[in-house]
This record gives C-alpha cells, sequence and structure tokens, in this order.
C-alpha cells in the first residue's frame, strides 16, 4: 500500500489527510477515530470529504472515520477517464481493497448512496450499519425527481448535449449555483473557496457534469437505472441497522416520502432534521453527527449478535 500523509493526528478527534495509490491515480482521505469499527464517510456531487468535518469529529470517538474524495473530487486525481457511476465504482472498490477495508458502518449522502447501496448489494455480509441521507433511486418519471421544478428544468439541461457542458464545464454552476442554493445558511467564503478548490478549470470539472447525466430518471442511462432496481431490492431485503435523515422540504426527497420508504425497510430508523434542503451535513451538522454518535453503539452490539448467531 503507497500512501503519502500530509498531517499527523495529535488527539482522537484531529484528523489526518493521506494520498493512497489508486488504479491509475491517487485517491485523497481523511482518516481519525478509534480503531473499531470503520465508519466510511460517502460524498455526492460536487462536494469532498470536506462535506462531513463537523460531523466527523462527533463519531471519531466511537470508531475510526475513513473519508475518501471519491476520484475526481476534492484532492484526488482526475484521471482520463469518464466518470460514469461504474468508474466510481472501480475506484472506490480499490481504494477499500488497499486500505484492507471491511466490515464498516457507512454514512453516505447523494451519489454516496449509490455507491453504499451497490456495495451493500454485493458484499452485504460486511455492511455492519447504514447511514444515509438525500439518496439516489431510480425516478420512473422526470415528475419524481426533485422537489423544485425549477431545479427539475435545470437537470433536464444539465443532461442536453452542449448545454450541459456550458452550464457545468463554462460557468461552474454545479459549484456556484447549486451547491449554496441546497443550503439554507448562508456559506463562508473559505467554504465556499473549499468546494471551488477542485475544479478550477472547465477540464477539471467534467466529473461533475458527467453524474447528473447518470441520475436514472425514466429508465436512463438503462445500466445505471437497472444496476439501482437492483440496488434498492437488496436494499429492501437487508437487515443490517439503517438510520435514514431527511429535510424539509428536501431536495431529492420530501420528508413524508423519506419516513415511508423508511417504513418500507427492515430495521431503519427515521429522523426528521426540521427545515434542510439536500446537503444536509451543512445545515445539521451536529444533530447528524449526534444521531449517528448514538446509534454507533446499537450498530457494533448487533454486528457481535450476528457473530454469534
Amino acid at each position: 500500500m503507497n500512501t503519502k500523509t500530509d498531517e499527523q493526528p495529535t488527539s482522537a478527534t484531529a484528523s489526518k489527510r493521506s494520498q493512497l495509490a489508486v488504479l491509475d491515480s491517487t485517491m485523497s482521505y481523511v482518516e481519525v477515530g478509534a480503531p473499531d469499527p470503520t465508519v466510511l464517510f460517502l460524498h455526492g456531487n460536487p462536494t469532498s470529504s470536506h462535506i462531513w468535518r463537523n460531523i466527523i469529529p462527533h463519531i471519531a470517538p466511537f470508531g475510526r472515520c475513513v473519508a475518501p474524495d471519491l476520484i475526481g473530487y476534492g484532492q484526488s486525481g482526475k484521471p482520463d477517464i469518464d466518470y460514469r457511476f461504474f468508474d466510481h465504482v472501480r475506484y472506490l472498490d480499490a481504494f477499500l481493497e488497499a486500505l484492507d477495508i471491511r466490515d464498516v458502518v457507512v454514512v453516505a449522502q447523494d451519489w454516496g448512496t449509490a455507491l453504499a447501496f451497490h456495495l451493500a448489494a454485493r458484499r452485504p455480509q460486511r455492511i455492519l450499519g447504514l447511514a444515509f441521507m438525500e439518496f439516489i433511486r431510480p425516478f420512473e418519471r422526470w415528475e419524481d425527481f426533485h422537489q423544485r421544478p425549477q431545479a427539475r428544468e435545470l437537470f433536464k439541461a444539465l443532461r442536453t448535449p452542449g448545454v450541459g457542458e456550458k452550464l457545468v464545464l463554462d460557468d461552474n454552476v454545479f459549484v456556484e449555483k447549486v451547491l449554496p442554493a441546497s443550503v439554507l445558511r448562508t456559506m463562508s467564503d473559505e467554504e465556499m473557496a473549499a468546494y471551488r478548490a477542485p475544479f478550477p478549470t472547465p477540464q477539471s470539472r467534467k466529473p461533475v457534469l458527467r453524474l447528473p447525466r447518470e441520475l436514472p430518471i425514466e429508465g436512463q442511462p438503462a445500466d445505471v437505472a437497472a444496476i439501482s432496481e437492483h440496488d434498492h431490492r437488496a436494499l429492501r431485503l437487508s437487515t443490517y441497522p439503517k438510520l435514514l435523515f431527511a429535510g424539509d422540504p428536501g431536495a431529492l426527497i420530501a420528508p413524508q416520502a423519506a419516513r415511508e420508504f423508511a417504513a418500507g425497510l427492515k430495521n431503519c430508523r427515521f429522523i426528521n432534521l426540521g427545515p434542510g434542503a439536500h446537503y444536509l451535513q451543512e445545515d445539521h451538522a451536529d444533530a447528524i453527527g449526534a444521531a449517528i454518535a448514538g446509534w454507533l453503539p446499537e450498530v457494533v452490539a448487533a454486528s457481535r449478535v450476528r457473530e454469534l448467531a
């Protein structure tokens, strides 16, 4: 394993950032906390491990927190790939293999949930628990996607050849407009600078454009829609502990729909965080962190019972 560490932790809540050789590139990640269990944090588009910065300190006393920057995001490398969902699967699998991460509690949002669901569908015995929010699912109709009609129209434009390139690659609309508009509080200049830093040029924004085009809406793209259907069937059958957070009005899912979704899963607790849109980590970091920290001992206890069964 080839790792480069930028800073060493000085306490249980002081994180270190490392670079790990993964396939033909590198992935950056933050690691901190107690040795067991491993808690894997998976971010979405166009964010990075930075979005978990105020949540991880709540959880680090109870587990080893590992928060990677997905390939093409944050401080990870930007290889010359298409950045399709399946590319992210390949790089995340290789990342987990390189760090010898086996049994995990996964905390995920946005595209991180699609990766989490896919990992869990393939390797259910390795999932100790799953906490998630604002999740990816198959959307049968455009009307089912997003709580705001204006957002629906924007995503249709992002999926339109030529138009999407102008909006994302040239105008950086996802970072400059979509992100801050999906956080209720006003983001500080420092916070926005951290989110802008990975995407200084049109070429660097290629990953940000690809993922809206991967959303499984009305059966397209067909391969992502099929795997999302499969992964959600596996999710409904799974018995590991789950924790689903929602905000009001939410973005990808409304709180009442999220509550009903949780009720359709086995061993799933639902938490309504109150006012919130898509990037709930930025508006409710303390509530999310405290809830996961309180839930984690139950997850560990449940895993021990399963081991003895």
